[in-house]
């Protein structure tokens, strides 16, 4: 499929956009008026710069407020379209869109409006153009693409045809299915958006808050499936108005745009199997499990002491780097000094089990994740991975290795996990879940990687208050959730949060009373949250008393209960230590204020 997007996702001037689009890899772009109007270049030297960068210009747009109108604002429409139809051919193009009418409309009759598009294709013929018609989600009279495609039928005009736009047809819940009943060559031009689900005025959800496909609550694979089987052979195209995109580097953004139209052909092929012109990818399998977490820094003594006071078992250092290996059950913590000048101590990578690590690589690849590279000797086992959004390495590791991981053996000098002097046992049995703050320019890329590279799902996303403003966070997960990754977003004033590793416990109590009599220093708890607990859950009062004895946070659902405790920070990572109780499935979100506000009191240092 050709792929295009519209100068409206990306950042910057025109020709800094359409340079962007080609260093990406699109095909097209649709020019936004807007950007055409400021820019310092003319049309021709626009279009010959598209030229040399191997871009087609596809759609220009949008041409507003012509269909429904008295004849006198239809003659004064008329002598725009005409300039603007000029305009066009100076660029070297042969579609314009026009929005369906939200201002000036008068009269409501798919005739009136039928004639008056006839009019317009025919003015159109004359110089070589194409109306695409577009029923927007709030027009006056015309918010349904099948009432547009009534519209365009009437009109019988081959230069009139019908754009198809995801947000405006899946914002307002109409079926897509209907599509299907139209000619793919009436079809003239289909732009695509993804977005949140949210209640509230579609103008202004369609303004500040659609995404790139993937990333979003539309099934936009079965959106297109419907398209293509209507014989649509033209370009798919993001449309996407963001606050955040339009802020952010624009060639960066363009490469995140075309991993999701990658993704997107990909997941439309899976429901269009007799089509094998479409791109496919290695399928995405979830991870199994974590099969590593790394901390990197030029010192991580501090970080070790916490383990060990958390029961870990030090398991040796690396034979060639000055890496060192931390167990306790399946959970492994490796602690990287290599390469960590003047940093504290952060969360560097995290190590997934999947089946086959070579495809999961190759599919992140042909999604644009920049590969990792890690120096190995010949007899060390080279790990594959790939870079997230935030630069996090994402290693993929073989699950069919057995109980440990072969690169186990390349740790010496340590012990073997079980009962100790300092530590009878720990039990900690495997990571829960890792806690990752993103940027706020990073954030949707971050669901579109994890979703589209590596198989999980995106969960409903939530908001936690903190001391400075809402955090917002989406919870990525395999489906059984032995994967759970949060992905979390701060305010601007708090952009400095720590990321954090969880462990799962049956017994969180008897972890912390080992904890502290190993000297582990917990993130301190209000008095006040225990009484509020008391109220909130009628807990009786010795088990109040043993909460708050341990700096223990409590939350309960219908499906089961959540306990839990936090570490104090160390750099920029901090530990947590979970016991969930019967089908208790969250993390907690009602305590997050609680932990937010010990570590912004740097209480948490």
């Amino acid at each position: 499929m050709k792929r295009s997007i519209a100068t409206v996702c990306l950042s910057g001037g025109l020709t800094e956009k359409l340079h962007a689009c080609a260093e990406a890899g699109f095909d097209g772009v649709e020019v936004f008026e807007p950007d055409l109007v400021v820019a310092a270049q003319s049309p021709e030297e626009i279009r010959a710069l598209a030229d040399r960068l191997g871009l087609t210009l596809d759609l220009y747009q949008p041409f507003r407020d012509f269909e429904g109108v008295d004849p006198e604002t239809l003659e004064d429409n008329l002598r725009r379209a005409e300039a603007k139809f000029a305009l066009i051919r100076r660029l070297g193009m042969d579609l314009v869109l026009v929005c369906s009418n939200v201002a000036t409309a008068v009269v409501d009759s798919d005739e009136v409006s039928a004639a008056q598009l006839r009019r317009l294709g025919e003015l159109g013929a004359r110089y070589g153009v194409r109306i695409a018609f577009e029923a927007l989600a709030w027009g006056r009279f015309v918010d349904d693409y099948r009432r547009a495609w009534r519209i365009v039928e009437l009109a019988d005009h081959p230069n009139v045809g019908i754009c198809l736009d995801s947000f405006h047809i899946l914002s307002r819940g109409h079926d897509p299915a209907q599509i299907e009943e139209i000619p793919g060559k009436k079809i003239f031009f289909v732009q695509l958006a993804d977005a949140p689900a949210l209640s509230m005025d579609v103008l202004q959800w369609s303004r500040h808050h659609r995404l790139f496909p993937g990333e979003g609550s539309f099934d936009l694979a079965t959106f297109v499936a419907h398209v293509l089987r209507t014989g649509y052979d033209g370009p798919l195209s993001l449309e996407v108005f963001n606050d955040v995109f339009r802020q952010t580097d624009v060639t960066r953004t363009a490469a995140h745009a075309l991993r999701s139209l990658v993704w997107l052909e990909d997941a439309a092929a899976l429901r269009l199997q007799d089509r094998t012109d479409l791109l496919r990818l290695p399928e995405a399998k979830a991870p199994t499990g974590f099969d590593f977490v790394e901390i990197r820094a030029e010192d991580t003594a501090a970080v070790e002491t916490l383990l060990e006071q958390l029961g870990f078992t030090f398991r040796g250092r690396h034979r060639s780097k000055p890496v060192r290996l931390w167990s306790a059950g399946d959970a492994r913590v490796v602690l990287n000094q290599e390469q960590a000048r003047d940093r504290a101590p952060h969360l560097a990578a995290i190590g997934f089990d999947v089946d086959d690590p070579a495809a999961t690589v190759d599919r992140a690849q042909q999604l644009m994740a920049p590969r990792v590279y890690r120096r190995t000797y010949a007899s060390e086992l080279p790990l594959q991975g790939v870079a997230a959004p935030d630069g996090t390495e994402i290693f993929l590791c073989d699950s069919t290795a057995g109980t440990d991981a072969p690169w186990v053996a390349e740790f010496e000098g340590g012990a073997e996990p079980g009962p100790s002097p300092t530590s009878p046992i720990s039990p900690i049995s495997r990571v829960d879940h890792v806690n990752m703050v993103q940027p706020w320019e990073d954030f949707d890329e971050a669901v579109l990687f994890y979703t589209s590279a590596l198989g999980l799902d995106a969960e409903t996303g939530v908001e936690v208050a903190g001391p400075h403003g809402l955090v917002r966070s989406q919870v990525m997960r395999s489906v059984e959730g032995a994967v759970r990754l949060p992905l979390n977003v701060a305010p601007a004033a708090s952009s400095e949060l720590a990321q954090h590793v969880a462990f799962a416990c049956d017994d969180v109590a008897a972890v912390a009373r080992s904890a502290r009599a190993a000297g582990l220093r917990f993130l301190p708890v209000p008095a006040n949250y225990y009484d509020d607990l008391a109220a909130r859950y009628g807990l009786p009062d010795a088990v109040i008393a043993d909460l708050r004895e341990l700096d223990l946070l409590y939350e309960r659902d219908a499906a089961g209960e959540f306990v839990h405790f936090y570490t104090r920070t160390e750099g920029d990572v901090f530990f947590e230590v979970v016991e969930r109780r019967s089908r208790y499935d969250g993390y907690g979100a009602a305590n997050a204020p609680v932990r937010l506000a010990a570590q912004s009191l740097g209480r948490g240092k």
